[in-house]
């Protein structure tokens, strides 16, 4: 898709590898994708937004093509600001469509220029949230192949604190 640019968009609460799986192939369809951190507000994340950047950006260093940045408005607006028609949105389950088609429908309301794409998401990480990871790394559990190690130690220094 030349000349295409699309947001990748979540809250990151840490990035997992199943997130990282997204973004990459993301990277590959996509001339520039936009990682772009929002804030839940029905959830407390463990990391603060800066946070979340910084970990995203260590992790996706080596993609050229991927800029990561926080938003605190509309998805659909700062979409708008990046000159993007798409948004990339991974999908675990079938769990997840429901909840996905009705974000997309309203970004549809919002704006129906801009279209979501879907990737599935890699098998392996089909299981895989941030919440799973929080949990798992809150009781000292083996998390090395469910997060890059650099959220690895994060995620440590968080709990020890």
């Amino acid at each position: 898709m030349m000349g295409s640019i699309a947001v990748c968009p979540g809250s990151f609460d840490p990035i997992t590898y199943g997130h990282l799986d997204i973004i990459k192939r993301g990277a590959k369809v996509f001339d520039q994708v936009y990682v772009c951190v929002l804030n839940n507000s029905s959830k407390q994340p463990l990391f603060s937004v800066e946070e979340r950047c910084e970990l995203i950006r260590e992790v996706t260093k080596e993609l050229p093509n991927v800029i990561v940045e926080s938003y605190k408005g509309l998805l659909i607006d700062y979409a708008r600001e990046k000159q993007a028609k798409s948004i990339l949105r991974g999908l675990r389950a079938v769990s997840d469509f429901e909840y996905e088609m009705q974000i997309t429908s309203m970004n549809r309301v919002l704006d129906d220029q801009i279209e979501t794409f879907f990737m599935m998401t890699n098998n392996q990480y089909s299981f895989l949230s941030s919440s799973i990871v929080k949990e798992v790394a809150k009781f000292k559990g083996n998390i090395a192949e469910l997060v890059p190690e650099a959220v690895e130690k994060a995620l440590k220094s968080k709990f020890n604190e």
